[in-house]
């Protein structure tokens, strides 16, 4: 599983890889500036008193683990604005982080975030659509936690795949409220007593959203707190390159085998929907230079207008000419007009957008790439 590269002027990153020991002596031992991602679900410091027990009086598994135990407020601030230098220094100046949190520590988190330099982007509420009840019943019933995702300062720039995550959503823009279930059945890692893992594994449906948005292939997403590895098999299946930190034996020897067990999608399988702007710019006269339309050849519009190509890539009709786009808004009367949906040529009796030329050079263009 280990893979090593080297960054010029760096030491090796060890990619596809857990590095067993403290998050915070992990993360200052690796290379500045070599992580597109962080995703990072720290210690909740979920301040439990006692047991929790159900109306039947069986006593609810809660995280009442010793790595979730800070003696104060104070302390696990000076925690949480140690590991976030540490990560903000490994992030490229393009990168960003996610955090996920409760209401016990996100909004400590949040404002910590901000004191180091972060630029928060969003917060995210993930709704659990099967939460665990509120078995006492003194309190609303804690159905969802709180994720922020920020880039590395003000102003920087960052990985979003809108066109991705809207083809997630039937085509409807993506929302900072995900609904998705907790991490159940068959997904859900026990150990050799047939007790859980992890007590807040994650599910991988949240990942492979986070991934999906805020990554591309070939990424280095990193987690500092990476538990039963949920990041790690989600960066493998997605094609991102990963690196886990865990002090836990335990939960790393079940993370490696699940993610020993796990395939890369191929590549194909690996391509999101794109932006019109994101894809390569194709000028309409390389399809007159490659013969795929002639010049003198006829282009018509959906409202029966008329324009010839000529040979310099340009279009001319009844007392206009210019590009594809200034003659179509000229015959239409309007302020614009995208010509590449607006003109079709005839081909074996059947009228085709030139739109369709255009995504065959591109398609072209991303084959000669890889």
């Amino acid at each position: 599983m280990r893979t090593m590269t080297k960054k010029k002027g760096a030491s090796a990153l060890p990619l596809n890889t857990i590095l067993a020991g403290d998050c915070i002596e992990a993360m200052n031992s690796l290379p500045e500036a070599s992580v597109d991602l962080i995703f990072a679900d720290p210690p909740y410091n979920l301040q439990l008193k006692g047991d929790l027990h159900r109306p039947d009086n069986s006593r609810v598994d809660a995280v009442d683990d010793h790595w979730d135990q800070f003696s104060s407020f104070a302390v696990y601030d000076a925690f949480t604005k140690a590991w976030l230098k540490a990560a903000r220094r490994l992030l490229k100046p393009d990168g960003a982080i996610w955090v996920i949190g409760s209401y016990h520590n996100i909004f400590r988190v949040g404002a910590t975030l901000q004191d180091e330099g972060y630029w928060i982007l969003n917060d995210v509420v993930w709704r659990k659509s099967n939460p665990m009840p509120n078995f006492r019943g003194k309190r609303f019933t804690n159905a969802h936690e709180t994720m922020i995702w920020a880039s590395k300062s003000e102003g920087a720039k960052y990985t979003f795949n809108y066109e991705a995550l809207k083809a997630l959503n039937e085509g409807i823009q993506m929302r900072s409220d995900w609904v998705l279930p907790i991490c159940n059945g068959g997904e859900r890692l026990k150990d050799s007593n047939g007790d859980k893992a992890h007590p807040t594994q994650k599910p991988e449906g949240l990942l492979h959203r986070i991934l999906v948005g805020s990554t591309n292939p070939g990424d280095v997403v990193l987690d500092p707190f990476f538990g039963t590895g949920t990041t790690g098999a989600v960066a493998k299946m997605l094609g991102r390159d990963w690196i886990g930190i865990e002090r836990e034996e335990a939960y790393r020897e079940v993370a490696a085998r699940r993610i020993a067990s796990v395939r890369k999608y191929d590549r194909e399988a690996l391509q999101v929907s794109t932006s019109k702007r994101a894809e390569p710019r194709v000028p309409f006269g390389q399809l007159v230079e490659r013969g795929m339309l002639r010049p003198g050849e006829t282009l018509t519009s959906p409202s029966g207008k008329i324009a010839k190509v000529r040979a310099d890539g340009t279009l001319i009709g009844d007392d206009v000419k210019g590009s594809i786009h200034q003659v179509g808004a000229h015959l239409e009367g309007a302020p614009s007009c995208n010509g590449w949906t607006y003109w079709h040529f005839r081909r074996e009796g059947k009228t085709v957008s030139i739109d369709v030329l255009r995504q065959q050079v591109r398609a072209e263009m991303v084959e000669r790439t890889h």
